[in-house]
């Protein structure tokens, strides 16, 4: 007798401990073939790298190309090629501080383009002879190995990266990920009618835009904005602070997440309107029918 579907909700995010071994990719997959949902993630890790890998389930891998911008941070273990004095390595840390070019390695998939990308912040942790270890908080698309390669340059021995791992992704730790053995008990328990744990490690999409503006609105307006409506002032319940043309978290008053659009006008004028559109949807997690319609179709204005 073949085992029953275990039921998932439409969207959600599991945070996987990626460990070192297989690609990203085929983490995901895994995930994929064992649930049975469409899935994907964000931000490849190569497959010796381990730590935090978000992967999206169902509806929830629309919000993909903003979770594949997300910040990140790894902790990084720099091999140099020769001894260093403290001195010079903390006056090359505070030079790839910032602002840093960087050309994909050969061997990425990437084009190989130079680019630009900001290092928040690089704290060196630890010095053992010629093993440095260093905490690198940097924006989305960075390479690590590249700056480790930079940096030996910099200091004058060579360097290379001995170890990585992703500690954050976006406002997701590594304290909330969970290993490919505990997706498998959970969902072994679900298929003994115990949905308990498997629902326990997935998350609402809600959790991915907890550092985006958000609007609230009211429950008539949910399927409206379901069916590619422009959010009207009429349908909003409140609203955080964010200019013309930011990408906005539509939620519920029951903090679900409808999906993301662009903001038409600043917020600091939606208090002084008594009608006019607001915000544009651009990505629509939640399903239609979720809410009952509280709208008319001929009066309902599409966004483009």
């Amino acid at each position: 007798m073949e085992d029953s579907p275990v039921l998932l909700p439409p969207a959600g995010i599991i945070l996987v401990d990626k460990p070192r071994g297989p690609s990203s990719h085929q983490v995901a997959a895994w995930v994929r073939d064992l649930l049975q949902v469409p899935v994907g993630h964000s931000g490849t890790l190569d497959p010796m790298v381990s730590g935090v890998l978000v992967v999206m389930l169902g509806r929830a891998v629309r919000l993909a190309p903003w979770l594949l911008q997300s910040e990140k941070e790894y902790i990084c273990l720099m091999k140099l090629h020769g001894n260093v004095d403290p001195e010079d390595l903390a006056r090359v840390q505070k030079e790839f501080t910032g602002r840093i070019y960087q050309r994909p390695p050969r061997r990425s998939a990437v084009k190989r383009s130079l680019r630009i990308r900001t290092i928040h912040a690089l704290d060196i942790l630890e010095v053992e002879g010629q093993l440095v270890l260093m905490r690198v908080h940097c924006d989305a698309g960075t390479y690590v190995r590249s700056l480790c390669h930079h940096m030996g340059y910099a200091l004058g021995v060579g360097a290379h990266l001995q170890e990585l791992r992703r500690t954050r992704s976006g406002t997701f730790e590594e304290k909330s990920t969970h290993t490919l053995q505990e997706i498998r008990f959970a969902y072994e328990a679900a298929q003994e009618r115990n949905a308990g744990p498997l629902q326990g490690l997935i998350l609402s999409p809600s959790a991915a835009v907890q550092d985006l503006p958000r609007v609230v609105i009211r429950d008539q307006a949910v399927d409206a904005i379901c069916h590619g409506a422009v959010l009207a002032r009429v349908g909003i319940e409140e609203f955080s602070e964010f200019g013309k043309n930011e990408v906005v978290a539509i939620l519920t008053q029951k903090g679900e997440l409808v999906g993301l659009g662009t903001a038409l006008v600043d917020s600091t004028r939606i208090l002084t309107l008594s009608s006019g559109l607001i915000v544009a949807p651009r990505v629509v997690i939640m399903e239609r029918g979720s809410y009952p319609r509280g709208w008319n179709r001929k009066r309902v204005k599409k966004a483009e």
